[in-house]
């Protein structure tokens, strides 16, 4: 299935750009952003075709665009306004769109195009064709462990370039791994990421209850020592096909989380070595100050990289993308679910279509999450753009969902399902942090924030 998405230059002063459909699949948007210091737009134009679906999230799904002028493949996230203002989730996805801007590594999926139209804010990212960690657990049963050595390596990688950024990810599992064609693993969606505070501790919960450290669902306050706990589950998950601390319910699974003993399965003991078991026991561990990756001023990361586990990885090849993986998707099949595409052929969903800009939006009479998506939400451009840093400006952009039907997603048979990714508001009574900043990282890294 393929179509023609094209982005006109549109001004909120003057009249509109013509804009003709000729075709049933040929749609056209118009991208502004708004300068609040003169009350006028930027124009810009970039043009796509529109190709297969490959991926759903929570507010729309994720196309394959083809970029006309360079012929590079990407892909197309966007967002149904309604639905995220129903959702109560503007912040977070202005929040998203603000912490990819700081963001650009190898081993993560990075922001190449922002836009917007009248009904759905747009992400143009790095294409990963290989399928998500999920995807390849399910088929395959587990994963061997020196696949797992090399994946969880890279995300190392990206893990501690984050945190140089002070950002927290706050979602880490196998859903939130793509890998691409090569095999190389990569995080994507930022949606409940945050920037850490230097002075107070974290305590909304936030993320995927089985995949949430302890001090998360335990309420005790926290910082970018989290990413880590949630890296040894997923590793663990990986190479058992089942996680350390589980339970049919919330409340059974947060006891598990807080108290069970860190178990390994009999029957899996031999997919991996005593070293493997060693650090996941590193990253498992239920104190911050003791966990693997988490000694402050960059030597965690440190620790990391000298750990036996990681003996066979070359960390400057690795972050240079200069290693094979030992993984490769099979290319010639689907890596992703073939569902999303027949529920685009079927329109069982509403059709991604052509969607007209208007001309001279009145901003003073629109709902202020409108209003808010309209300002905050702004163009951006790889080629054109210079990246931005909205740190240490870790303020609040609205109000977050503090209702309980988000912290534990249920199913109709009231089964709680551990893989839904959850938020909640941070409290005005969060802890502080000692006054030596215990778990404050500076990482040190080859590669620091690239302006483009």
């Amino acid at each position: 299935m393929k179509g023609s998405l094209r982005l006109f230059p549109y001004r909120h002063t003057g009249s509109a750009s013509p804009v003709q459909i000729q075709t049933p699949w040929h749609a056209t948007w118009a991208a502004a952003s708004l300068n609040q210091s003169t009350s006028t737009a930027r124009s810009v134009s970039f043009h796509f075709d529109l190709h297969r679906a490959v991926g759903k999230g929570a507010f729309g799904k994720v196309r394959v665009v083809e970029h006309k002028r360079s012929k590079k493949l990407y892909a197309l996230k966007y967002i149904d306004k309604s639905r995220c203002i129903r959702q109560k989730a503007v912040a977070n996805i202005i929040q998203e769109r603000r912490l990819l801007e700081e963001i650009d590594h190898p081993f993560v999926v990075n922001l190449r195009y922002a836009f917007q139209d009248d009904e759905n804010c747009f992400f143009v990212l790095d294409l990963m064709l290989g399928g998500d960690l999920r995807f390849h657990l399910e088929r395959q049963g587990y994963i061997r462990e020196d696949i797992v050595v090399f994946w969880v390596a890279e995300l190392a990688s990206a893990l501690a370039y984050l945190h140089q950024q002070r950002i927290c990810h706050r979602d880490l599992k196998p859903d939130n791994i793509l890998l691409d064609e090569e095999g190389h693993a990569h995080i994507t969606d930022f949606n409940v990421a945050i920037h850490y505070s230097e002075k107070r501790l974290h305590t909304s919960v936030a993320g995927s209850m089985a995949y949430m450290a302890p001090e998360v669902i335990g309420r005790k306050g926290y910082n970018w020592a989290v990413d880590w706990w949630s890296l040894g589950i997923t590793a663990y998950e990986l190479l058992f096909h089942k996680r350390p601390f589980d339970g049919r319910n919330a409340e059974k699974m947060t006891n598990s989380i807080l108290k069970d003993p860190l178990k390994f399965p009999d029957e899996g003991r031999p997919r991996c070595t005593e070293v493997g078991l060693s650090a996941l026991r590193g990253f498992i561990d239920r104190d911050p100050s003791t966990r693997l990756g988490c000694r402050p001023n960059g030597l965690g990361f440190d620790d990391i990289r000298r750990h036996p586990w990681f003996s066979s990885i070359d960390w400057d090849a690795l972050e240079a993308k200069e290693l094979q993986p030992p993984y490769v998707p099979d290319m010639k099949q689907a890596n992703f679910d073939v569902s999303h595409e027949l529920d685009e052929f079927l329109m069982v969903e509403k059709p991604l279509t052509h969607s007209k800009r208007k001309a001279n939006p009145d901003l003073e009479k629109m709902k202020p999450e409108l209003r808010q998506l309209e300002e905050q939400f702004t163009v951006y451009d790889f080629d054109r753009s210079q990246r931005l840093s909205y740190y240490p400006h870790n303020q609040a952009l609205g109000t977050e969902s503090t209702s309980t039907d988000r912290t534990c997603a249920q199913s109709t048979t009231g089964t709680l399902i551990p893989n839904a990714t959850i938020v909640e508001r941070s409290q005005a009574g969060s802890p502080m942090l000692e006054s030596q900043h215990r778990y404050m990282p500076t990482i040190r890294s080859s590669r620091g924030p690239t302006s483009i």
